[in-house]
């Protein structure tokens, strides 16, 4: 399993923490059932690595510097939007033999027919909760769309036998969907059905106009 340094913090002052993200650091803390919340630090780089190799949802050792090491998964990052600096990661620990729920985001596959013909493929559900045990959750659910046609859909309920763990959501709820494409009025046309109309009413007009004149026989 990978493993990722850390250590303890004991000043949490505001300064102390600009600090230790000035010199590379991410400041976070280390919470549980069986283990009581600890302030910690990471370096970015190492915590970067490991983010992106065991994914959103991956499981790795916390290693800390007084030799105790926790199984956890991350729970929450904090980053700045302005310069997309990690400020701050909540990390997990879990139990390896207790199921839980965790969001596991959901990736659609193939080229959906619908979409060649002018189509528009709909990604409504970006994420799926699932229940398992902690070395069971997915990095990932992937949806085949290769088969969807204009006006075809998939729900929770197609691909509910297709994930090998529990699905919590409901099975109602839609997935993706291929929608017909949007018909957009040809705005020339239109301003010249508006120009023809108002000219129709204003020839009746003039119609009705010589109908009312005095003198007029029929």
């Amino acid at each position: 399993m990978t493993v990722l340094n850390a250590r303890e913090r004991k000043d949490q002052k505001a300064h102390q923490t600009k600090e230790l993200r000035n010199q590379g650091h991410v400041p976070g803390v280390l919470y549980g059932k069986k283990v009581k919340s600890t302030p910690v630090s990471v370096e970015a780089v190492a915590f970067l690595k490991t983010f992106r190799d065991v994914g959103q949802n991956g499981l790795f050792d916390l290693q800390l510097e007084n030799g105790g090491k926790h199984h956890v998964m991350v729970q929450e990052v904090q980053i700045d939007p302005l310069n997309n600096q990690y400020m701050h990661v909540d990390f997990f620990e879990v139990d390896m033999n207790e199921e839980r729920d965790v969001n596991v985001p959901v990736h659609l596959e193939g080229d959906a027919p619908g979409a060649k013909e002018g189509g528009i493929v709909n990604h409504l559900l970006y994420e799926i909760t699932v229940h398992c045990l902690p070395a069971d959750i997915p990095e990932s659910i992937t949806v085949d769309i290769s088969n969807l046609n204009i006006g075809d859909s998939l729900s929770v309920s197609d691909i509910r036998a297709n994930v090998p763990v529990t699905i919590v959501n409901e099975d109602d709820e839609t997935v993706v969907t291929v929608t017909p494409p949007t018909v957009t009025e040809d705005p020339d046309a239109t301003e010249e059905d508006n120009t023809t109309a108002e000219s129709v009413e204003a020839t009746g007009e003039r119609n009705d106009d010589n109908l009312d004149r005095p003198g007029r026989v029929e």
